[in-house]
């Protein structure tokens, strides 16, 4: 189960949740939330390893670059060099290597520019998902925080150690008096 099915289930769990008599707050099993928010944490390193796997991508393909660029670099001097034994073949020859030379580092050229940007284009992907999950987890944090403040402050009310305030709204103090 991946991130967000964690973090829909628990939204789920919160929206389920019985409510609390005349109050807002709800009963939770905190056993249940704590076992989620443990298996979010456990799920965030698989979406780390996803990243690094695309960094390891990235640097096989640039590798590759590098060595077919290097390849055909050296075959390119290699066929300048079987021709260079006249000197019109041998100018013919020099024209011919420095056309292959410079379509060579044209093609490497522009391999390493799409290996860089198809990685790039991952990266900014997996990017953008790690901040989407952080801001998910952030706010599923903020919301079950309040959450428990609320059945605290319920548990409180329930057992008559929470102070007028709270126990009260403004109204209802004015009601009693």
């Amino acid at each position: 189960m991946d991130l967000a099915a964690r973090l829909q289930q628990m939204e789920d769990m919160i929206r389920e949740a019985k409510s609390m008599p005349l109050s807002s707050s709800a009963l939770l099993n905190r056993e249940e939330i704590l076992e989620l928010v443990a298996q979010m944490r456990e799920a965030l390193p698989e979406e780390i390893k996803q990243a690094r796997w695309v960094v390891k991508d990235r640097e096989e393909l640039l590798t590759k670059a590098r060595r077919d660029s290097q390849r055909i670099v050296e075959e390119a001097e290699q066929e300048q060099l079987r021709m260079a034994t006249r000197e019109e073949v041998m100018k013919r020859a020099e024209a011919e290597a420095d056309r292959i030379l410079a379509e060579a580092r044209e093609e490497a050229r522009r391999m390493r520019l799409e290996a860089e940007d198809y990685v790039d284009a991952k990266l900014a992907q997996f990017e953008i998902a790690l901040q989407r999950s952080g801001e998910e987890l952030a706010a599923t944090k903020a919301a079950l925080g309040r959450t428990l403040e609320q059945v605290e402050g319920g548990r409180d009310r329930l057992r008559g150690t929470a102070p007028a305030q709270q126990e009260f709204g403004p109204e209802e103090l004015e009601e009693e008096e």
